[in-house]
């Protein structure tokens, strides 16, 4: 079990390239040939940010997430809103909640210096960014996962069948459903995406839904935070024994456990960190694997933020 120390998971995969035009097929040592200062310089450039905000490694991680789920790996999530772009910054889910683009910002600037131009595309920055994210707060290390293209999305109100039948759309199942939700083991929810469960769901300890009352008022303070488990800056598995103990902090979670058929795999990963982590490390490979682009599709952006003219 983990616990301030790394619990290191040897996953050894190939790196999925999303914007990759030179070379003919996705390569695991790409960037070790053409700028080996690369990924140093990304985990440089993260671990500086978390030690400033904690927070800031689950931002990171979810970042990652909703850049992948919603076509596939591709920055999309980083465009800013044009006359010809809708921005996936601005959609409800995302609007004023994700973070991190500055981050990625200073990823992109130091990496292009070292490397000399813009050999690093924007969607492989924020994939090693999640993935050094979550080695920066001392949890599991995934030591090459899917660098391109998780953490469920704050649909705070979704019911399990709604998440479910979206995640199968993906060619992902419950099993994948469950270990990604898991990345609810980092950082915090704002107090306008649980107010309605602390003060209307039934399947909630009822001290815990005090405790959350006392910041969270049922009217005013949407902003104020509360953690998504007992050590939000911890990759353990601390989220699925909250939700065994109906302390899920969002309603979306405590759905993985309330008599389905998810109930039994939350239970495993309550008391079994190797296997939770296993699961999330090859769940978060499938999720890098929507849609992924090859040669000549897409293009390795200047500007993370906008389309190269």
């Amino acid at each position: 079990m983990a616990s301030n120390s790394f619990f290191v998971l040897h996953v050894f995969v190939m790196f999925s390239l999303a914007s990759m035009a030179l070379s003919d097929s996705l390569s695991p040592s790409f960037y070790d040939h053409v700028c080996p200062e690369a990924l140093p310089a990304i985990k440089r450039v993260v671990e500086d940010a978390v030690k400033q905000e904690r927070r800031m490694g689950a931002s990171l991680l979810r970042l990652h997430f909703h850049d992948c789920f919603v076509n596939g790996c591709d920055a999309s999530i980083l465009l800013d809103k044009t006359t010809t772009i809708d921005s996936e910054k601005t959609a409800i889910p995302n609007n004023n909640s994700i973070r991190g683009f500055d981050v990625i910002d200073k990823i992109k600037s130091e990496v292009d210096k070292c490397c000399g131009r813009s050999i690093v595309s924007c969607a492989d920055i924020v994939a090693v960014a999640a993935r050094d994210s979550v080695v920066a707060e001392e949890g599991i290390r995934l030591q090459q996962v899917e660098p391109q293209q998780t953490m469920i999305s704050h649909l705070h109100f979704w019911t399990y069948q709604r998440f479910i039948n979206s995640f199968k759309k993906q060619g992902l199942d419950e099993k994948d459903l469950v270990a990604l939700s898991g990345g609810h083991t980092l950082g915090f929810a704002q107090c306008s995406t649980f107010r309605n469960r602390i003060y209307n769901d039934t399947n909630i300890d009822s001290t815990f839904a005090s405790q959350r009352k006392a910041n969270c008022p049922r009217r005013g303070g949407n902003t104020n935070l509360a953690p998504l488990d007992p050590t939000p800056a911890l990759f353990d598995s601390k989220y699925f024994s909250n939700l065994v103990s109906k302390k899920g902090l969002l309603h979306s979670d405590q759905e993985l456990f309330n008599g389905g058929q998810t109930d039994n795999l939350v239970k495993k990963y309550s008391t079994n960190l190797g296997s939770f982590s296993k699961d999330y490390a090859e769940a978060m490979i499938k999720m890098g694997n929507i849609k992924p682009l090859d040669r000549n599709q897409g293009q390795i952006r200047v500007n993370c933020r906008k389309w190269n003219v």
